[in-house]
């Protein structure tokens, strides 16, 4: 093999190098958005109960109004 050649392929090895540790970084931001998401999911979720048993108790105050 030719120098040359060698150095040809030492390019691109260091270059699939870079490419893999890029790849790596996206993929550990990715999984921080991910993780991100799901928490405020989780958060959305439990004001949206809070809210529907609020709701649900203000709609019983009223049905018992009616029959009183």
């Amino acid at each position: 093999m030719e120098q040359s050649e060698v150095q040809a392929l030492a390019d691109k090895l260091d270059k699939l190098i870079e490419h893999c540790q890029k790849l790596e970084r996206d993929n550990a931001n990715l999984r921080q958005l991910q993780d991100d998401w799901n928490r405020e999911r989780s958060q959305l979720i439990q004001k949206n109960d809070l809210a529907k048993n609020k709701i649900e108790a203000m709609i019983g105050r009223l049905r018992a109004l009616e029959h009183h």
